[in-house]
């Protein structure tokens, strides 16, 4: 399970790196202090070093301040630096004069650019906002209301005038991309950076685009790589790595499935095509440099780095190396190993110390995915500790170690200098745009060694955003050195003060404003924690302990009073292998369920009597026991249901999440409430359980869903018949036993898997059932309903959660490499059963080319297989049934449809495997109902049509997920005003909604409310009581006549 190979076999210090992925940070800076320590004559001269770099860098800017200054004025911090970054972001890859138009109109119009006017004394900052001030002026005549504000723009763009301000913006964008690019090709970069190298630089090329998604974008970078090494070679006049020009290289430009879960294929097919760049540089006597990516990915490029290093064709060769992010806690470990690795092979590697630059996006996805910790220190001087103490390890092998010191920090500058003393074996680098003037002071033939290396992006503007994007951000923070260091109101003595007497100064190590992800939630409750599937010993261990979980033949049946009845039993086989039994269940029978309910009714009174408390306890105690048993859980999860790995263990955070977020809010929501009202009256609304509450939940979330509605019913005093969908009743047992050893009485929690025309049809039925909850198929719903109204006696509630036809909107602003990621994740996931996934896609006319040509690429790199195997990407539908129903569907759709594209189907054991496939349809209405499964329907549509999009939506009845990829606010805002649907989702997938985070469900057709996971949803499992008392009966009013008077 989980792979085919064993991390076993790692040396000592490959294990410690791994141990310190997320180690504790109070712990990792205290490793850190000692090494980063100097003594105090040290610390003076860097003081007066630092000092005299600042005020010579802001000497600088002073007389050159041009885009820096504007930069600085529009940072971050304000509105208006926010929507200069959109525009960067987004504008240059718009291809239709519209969505241009409404793009610049939604970022300028809407920002106060007056009040930054005069406030620099720079004249391109001033000439600059005037020109942004009036294009807003010219754009917002109308924009108080809303309701003309179409009418007011397409006045004003039919006039012309969107023919002169267009160019105008797109020309300032691409000056603004001019700052950080070297050049649209490799040939320009050498010829822009001749006076630089004659000033005393060298060159690193970095050819600039995102991560590819095929292998047609793998190939076409290889070849842009090659063609560098070749261009910088006939540049370079044999000057060798130290002193000549070199080029960067992102690994995950060279395979479009660079990850871990990935890494047999990916050392299979990566390494050869590393090596042969390098062998490349080393014919041209060029230094190469592997750039770092995101922490998952470290261990992974090391493994490769390795392999390439230790290759017999680059004996002799020092100008290999890789970039290390002194941010990762791993980062000291890292260069523990790769002092190991060059003393084995007695040669140096170049070793390019960075900070990193994708700090905010491992924050938020440690925080998504509920991991232990953080792979990167919370605070920025945390990260300058690291710093000064990986550039000692590297200064201290000289053997081994050519040090390359990325940074732009003028005290980390000063600190480096001290340590390496008169020692001139190393470089300092620095980002093209940013920080050279800090540099000039240092790098200068006839005063100075000192080597300078300028890191210069190669590439066209469309290449250039997500690149673009991460310097504004960097240059943009109010944090950042580089925006201080123009910022003359910010004291010298504040900018380089020594980071380790800071961090020891400071009673927090981590920053208190970003708590650990379990404790993202506050005193509320705790977050659920995630699996980690990229940290090599957690996949070690999740490994043995789901094989040992696998040889387990599960049981399961009727479960009334706590006892598991046994009748006629059924196998339960795996849908990924129809020769692999998971286990038995015997059904329940009528009088399992007329003994269920007895027992049941019973136990009503003394639950509804049992403390709020003492309810809520349960569930916490339950979500414990979830946590404690995963890999069991996950086991089952995967053979019963079919569930990929990832799947899996989100399904289980679900879980936990219902049972810790129903307990936090029952404490809040469900205590009595003292209303307000006249003097001598007492005033109450109390919530009271109804009795029995009917759970049915489906086989797609067989342990969230399961558990979400059983967790909200008891907590409110419920007493609880469960019935799991047919084809998972093992995953309903093992919960039931483990809510069962929570503290759930067992009189008050019942099981009873069976057919739905029996237990369910049984159960809504009876008189003794105060309440259903359901989620399944709208027509399920539907009987159900008319099965509740047909009953003698009280009206009883239904909650409702069924299917959606769920469309995502794309416009031409969206960024085509997020929306394909987002597609295939929507649509794909889970094999497309869930019942929020993306089943219609709608791409504007521009773009769908393009779009559809990379997402056939993409989807040529899915793997179907074994959902035991961490590198499945899509396991099996749950069923034959739903294996016929999506195959006639497609039959149909190549009647009705073009076939875009349809995954190969590998050969597989006997498993209900399905190729997910994409078809182009004309209309909505050629879909007569939802399509469960891996199945993708795409719609083109004109820009202005938007309106007859939504209105082909709105026609289907259904109402639960919407999704929207647009840069444009104005376009979100319209869309989100004038759809029904459930759960809107906006530059992101459509899934994986996160209980208390997105409550879940749908209206129309798509379910009844309250949402799931939400504020609203146990009050409706409660019936309301309100008392009123006349606390004067006895003889006039006490409180009143003993009232003070004021002084």
């Amino acid at each position: 399970m989980i792979f085919t190979h064993s991390f076993e076999n790692r040396t000592p210090l490959q294990q410690a790196i791994t141990a310190a992925y997320r180690m504790d940070e109070a712990a990792a800076i205290a490793n850190l202090i000692p090494e980063a320590t100097l003594d105090l004559n040290a610390l003076q001269n860097i003081h007066h070093k630092a000092t005299e770099l600042v005020l010579g860098t802001r000497t600088s800017y002073q007389k050159h301040p041009g885009l820096t200054a504007f930069l600085h004025e529009y940072d971050l911090s304000t509105e208006e630096g926010i929507a200069l970054m959109c525009l960067a972001e987004a504008l240059l890859r718009i291809p239709d004069h519209r969505t241009a138009n409404r793009l610049i109109s939604d970022k300028i119009a809407t920002a106060k650019w007056a009040k930054h006017i005069h406030k620099s004394d720079s004249f391109f900052v001033n000439a600059a906002t005037w020109s942004l001030w009036l294009t807003g002026k010219l754009y917002t005549p109308l924009l108080h209301d809303q309701k003309t504000l179409k009418r007011t723009l397409e006045r004003f763009l039919s006039r012309g005038s969107s023919t002169i301000i267009r160019p105008i913006i797109l020309q300032g964008m691409k000056i603004m991309g001019n700052q950080f690019v070297m050049g649209t090709t490799i040939e320009r970069a050498l010829k822009r950076a001749e006076p630089s190298e004659k000033f005393g630089y060298c060159y690193s090329y970095d050819m600039l685009g995102e991560a590819a998604k095929t292998k047609d974008d793998a190939e076409r970078y290889f070849k842009s790589y090659q063609h560098a090494i070749s261009a910088i070679g006939k540049a370079s006049k044999k000057q060798g790595p130290f002193k000549g020009p070199g080029i960067s290289i992102k690994l995950s430009a060279l395979h479009p499935r660079y990850e871990l879960a990935k890494r047999d294929r990916v050392i299979k097919e990566l390494v050869p095509r590393l090596l042969a760049l390098v062998k490349a540089s080393k014919a041209e006597n060029l230094g190469v440099t592997i750039d770092a990516e995101e922490a998952d990915r470290l261990e992974l490029s090391l493994d490769i780095i390795e392999q390439v290093f230790c290759d017999k064709a680059l004996e002799n060769f020092e100008g290999f190396g890789l970039a290390v992010q002194a941010y990762q806690k791993r980062a000291p470990f890292v260069i523990d190993w790769l002092k190991d690795l060059a003393k084995q092979k007695q040669r140096r590697l170049m070793v390019r110390l960075i900070k990193g630059a994708y700090w905010d996006a491992e924050i938020k996805l440690s925080q998504v995915l509920g991991l232990e910790g953080y792979p990167v220190f919370t605070r920025k001087n945390s990260t300058d500790v690291s710093y000064l103490a990986c550039a000692k390890k590297l200064l201290a092998e000289p053997d081994y170690f050519y040090p390359q010191f990325g940074t732009h920090n003028a005290y980390s500058v000063a600190a480096i200098l001290e340590m390496a003393g008169p020692r001139r074996d190393f470089e300092f680098q620095c980002l093209h745009g940013m920080g050279q003037p800090l540099y000039d002071q240092l790098v200068d033939k006839n005063k100075s060694n000192l080597s300078c290396r300028i890191y210069a992006p190669v590439g066209t503007y469309q290449d250039l955003l997500g690149y673009l994007v991460r310097r504004l951000l960097e240059n943009g923070a109010n944090s950042s050195f580089i925006n201080q260091i123009t910022d003359e109101t910010i004291p010298i003595e504040k900018m380089i003060v020594d980071p380790v007497k800071r961090i020891t100064h400071l009673k927090e190590k981590p920053h208190p404003y970003i708590p650990l992800p379990i404790h993202l939630f506050g005193e509320e409750r705790l977050n659920s924690l995630g699996v980690d599937f990229t940290n090599m010993n957690t996949l070690e261990n999740l490994k043995i302990a789901m094989e040992k979980e696998d040889n387990h033949t599960w049981k399961s049946g009727p479960i009334i009073n706590g006892k598991m009845i046994k009748n006629h039993e059924v196998p339960i086989i795996s849908p990924s292998n129809i020769n692999h039994l998971v286990g038995h269940v015997s059904l329940a029978t009528e009088n399992d369920v007329d003994s269920a309910l007895e027992k049941a009714d019973k136990a009503t009174s003394s639950w509804a009597n049992t403390s709020l408390e003492e309810r809520a306890a349960s569930l916490e105690r339950a979500a414990h026991l979830f946590e404690k048993n995963k890999p069991r859980l996950m086991t089952l999860l995967c053979r019963e249901g079919g569930k990929q790995l990832l799947d899996c263990a989100s399904e289980i955070r679900e879980a936990i999440d219902f049972c810790r977020y129903y307990a936090m809010r029952a404490r809040e929501d469900l205590k009595p409430i003292t209303l307000k009202g006249p003097t001598g009256e007492f005033n109450q609304l109390s919530l009271h359980p109804r009795g029995i509450i009917a759970c049915i939940s489906p086989w797609n979330f067989p342990l969230a869903i399961f558990i979400g509605q059983i967790a909200a019913a008891l907590v409110a005093g419920n007493a609880v018949i469960a019935k799991p969908a047919e084809q998972t009743p093992l995953i309903a047992a093992e919960a039931v036993r483990l809510l069962h050893e929570a503290g759930i009485p067992e009189n008050v929690l019942h099981l009873l898997p069976g057919r739905g025309e029996i237990v369910g049809a049984r159960l809504v039925a009876d008189h003794r059932v105060s309440g259903v909850m359901f989620t399944g198929s709208t027509e399920t719903a539907k009987l159900i309903q008319q099965s509740l109204a047909k009953r003698e006696g009280p009206i009883v509630p239904l909650i409702a959660e069924t299917g959606g036809q769920n469309a995502l909107i794309v416009d031409s602003s969206a960024l085509p490499e997020q929306v394909v990621t987002d597609i295939l994740s929507s649509a794909f996931n889970s094999a497309g059963e869930r019942c929020s996934a993306l089943r219609v896609l709608f791409l504007q006319e521009e773009i769908a080319p393009s779009v559809l040509e990379m997402l056939k690429g993409a989807m040529q790199e899915l793997e179907i297989g074994d959902p035991a195997l961490l590198s499945t990407d899509v396991g099996p539908v749950i069923d034959q049934d739903a294996l016929n129903m999506l195959q006639k569907h497609v039959a149909k759709m190549k009647k009705e449809a073009t076939l875009i594209y349809e995954v190969p189907l590998p050969q597989l054991p006997n498993g209900h495997f399905f190729a997910p496939c994409v078809f182009e349809l004309h209309h909505l209405n050629q879909l007569q109902r939802e399509v469960f499964g891996p199945i993708l329907h795409v719609i083109r549509y004109r820009a202005k049509d938007l309106d007859q999009v939504l209105q082909q939506i709105i026609d289907t009845g259904y109402g639960l997920t919407l999704g929207i990829h647009s840069r444009i606010d104005t376009t979100i805002n319209y869309i989100k005003n004038r759809m029904p649907v459930g759960n809107l989702y906006v530059n992101r997938n459509m899934i994986g909604a996160v209980v208390g985070v997105q409550p879940f469900g749908g209206e129309r057709l798509s379910g009844t409310g309250p949402k799931a996971g939400g504020p609203h949803y146990l009050p409706r499992l409660c019936v309301e009581r309100s008392i009123s008392i006349n606390t004067t009966a006895a003889g006039g009013n006490a409180t009143l006549v003993s009232l003070k008077e004021d002084e």
